[in-house]
């Protein structure tokens, strides 16, 4: 076993670029996509039409519109630092010590996917804020924090399950998908026809595993809707959605239209945006 372990290491090789692109790839997805977020969130939290959720929007106004982004956009330029940066630490070495390709990728993908769960504070404070029961009770992020902390650490970690089953085998199937589909891409010789292949294969595979996995998000928001009190068991959680909502299983997806579009954008953003910067930093 210790010499597995050392041969792993003396494998490795630290690959900040990794990193870097995934932040830079974050910080211009969510300054894009921030508000279509918001709108998918209210209809994930009352199970209500897009139309009805844009009407709360617009009658809170462009203040409450922004109101939360600070959460999300730390929360998801560290995540995609991690999740493209613990990929690579981890498959890279799994190649040269001659794993199958695809095992390195999807044991990279599973485990950047749960180290990114180490952020879910982020997470947390941002259903809070995007949530209009809690504008009068927390003035802004340091604020939530704050207050949420007097609960204990747990409490930052409410919902930590959902996040887990979503995180790494959406990571997983993620890269197997992005790496199989760029090694087509790659062959491009125009580089705006380049781009765009690249923009739409990030979005596809972005809306086909967001809507996979919306349920997960779904009972997210639904555990995380709360502050103090008992840990829900998950799925007495998500039987409880399921009965609020009429007991019909399309009402767990209200909101996946307008998901399917966000994913469509960011994901498109997301990945048309950390080929682009691996290009700058490489």
């Amino acid at each position: 076993m210790s010499s597995l372990v050392s041969s792993y290491l003396g494998a490795s090789t630290f690959n900040w670029q990794e990193f870097v692109c995934g932040w830079g790839a974050a910080v211009i997805n969510v300054s894009v996509t921030y508000p279509i977020n918001k709108l998918i969130f209210r209809q994930m939290l009352h199970g209500i039409q897009a139309e009805s959720a844009y009407h709360q929007l617009r009658e809170e106004g462009m203040y409450y519109l922004y109101r939360g982004m600070l959460p999300p956009l730390c929360q998801k330029s560290l995540s995609l630092s991690l999740m493209f940066g613990v990929y690579e630490e981890v498959r890279h070495p799994l190649v040269k010590l001659n794993v199958d390709p695809y095992s390195a990728k999807c044991i990279g993908g599973l485990v950047s996917g749960t180290s990114e769960a180490l952020l879910m504070p982020f997470e947390r404070i941002q259903t809070l804020l995007s949530n209009s029961h809690y504008h009068d009770e927390f003035r802004n992020t340091a604020h939530a924090f704050k207050r949420l902390g007097q609960f204990g650490v747990r409490e930052y970690y409410r919902g930590l399950v959902p996040i887990l089953l979503r995180n790494g085998p959406s990571n997983a199937c993620f890269f197997v998908l992005r790496e199989e589909l760029q090694e087509n891409i790659n062959e491009i010789n125009n580089e705006l026809v380049k781009t765009c292949a690249e923009f739409v294969g990030g979005a596809l595979i972005g809306v086909v595993l967001s809507t996979f996995f919306y349920p997960l998000n779904v009972l997210k928001v639904a555990m995380q809707n709360k502050i103090g009190g008992q840990f829900e068991n998950p799925w007495k959680v998500l039987l409880q959605v399921y009965k609020e909502r009429g007991g019909k299983i399309r009402y767990i997806y209200h909101g996946v239209q307008m998901n399917c579009t966000r994913a469509f954008v960011s994901w498109g953003v997301m990945n048309a945006a950390y080929e682009h910067l691996k290009e700058i930093v490489y």
